[in-house]
């Protein structure tokens, strides 16, 4: 018989989010989210419905990827990104190490001055309601905060194409002297809920050679719902997340 059980850690350590990418239009005349990268985390895309793209910057240059249904594509730490909507793009983000991009892992493109800037940043990077409705404040905050994003981003992609890689080492860089703080507290909620996963696994590979199997008394159902019944305001669209087990 098995055991149904709530809000159990997600396999490996994962996170999944539902995105439903914006369809504002930025300066460009483009549709999509704010570009930005993470530094210590893969991430993936599989495409539910839609279509668009992702555009990548990364020390080897600025490469442009068609998103259709059923697409799945990943990208590791240091690669800038911008997803871009080209029509209905709804998307399931699979990332790893859940806990840590919500703990700041994710560094928005913003102009170089501002990513320099640990105040300037968060002030930058912040979404709140604002003035007028809290649906209609956020939705501001978010194209505001896409928009800035999107200034900085356009020059690391122009340098880019024209072959100049300082750019995009200086926002490697600043990145990196932004998150810097902030690694012993993510290395603790790696220690404590990511490692011990692939440890796990190490020790039912270790009893299985043995003909030992005392991790199956264990076996169990889960079912976990998402967190919230509206989708959020999020870098790239309107989210819907799922508790991974880990903090948030």
């Amino acid at each position: 018989m098995t055991v149904l059980r709530q809000a159990a850690p997600f396999p490996g350590a994962v996170a999944l989010t539902r995105l439903g990418v914006y369809d504002w239009e930025s300066a460009d005349g483009v549709c999509g989210g704010s570009p930005h990268m993470h530094t210590a985390s893969t991430e993936a895309y599989l495409v539910l419905a839609g279509t668009g793209r992702v555009e990548t910057v990364t020390a080897s240059g600025y490469e442009s990827h068609d998103l259709a249904p059923d697409d799945l594509l990943w990208f590791s730490p240091g690669t800038i990104h911008r997803l871009v909507n080209t029509g209905g793009l709804d998307i399931l983000a699979i990332m790893q190490n859940g806990g840590l991009p919500e703990a700041g892992d994710a560094v928005l493109t913003f102009e170089a001055d501002v990513v320099a800037d640990a105040e300037r940043y968060a002030r930058t990077a912040r979404v709140d309601g604002g003035t007028g409705s809290a649906s209609e404040g956020l939705a501001s905050a978010a194209r505001t905060r896409r928009d800035a994003a999107l200034a900085g981003y356009q020059r690391l992609k122009e340098a880019a194409q024209t072959g100049d890689f300082d750019a995009v080492e200086q926002f490697h860089r600043a990145a990196v002297r932004l998150v810097q703080s902030r690694v012993p507290a993510w290395r603790e909620l790696w220690t404590g809920n990511i490692a011990p996963e692939a440890a796990r696994t190490g020790q039912w590979l270790t009893d299985l050679a043995e003909g030992r199997f005392s991790h199956f008394r264990d076996a169990a159902v889960s079912r976990t719902a998402p967190a919230g019944t509206e989708r959020i305001f999020g870098m790239c669209g309107m989210l819907r997340k799922w508790d991974s087990g880990a903090p948030s």
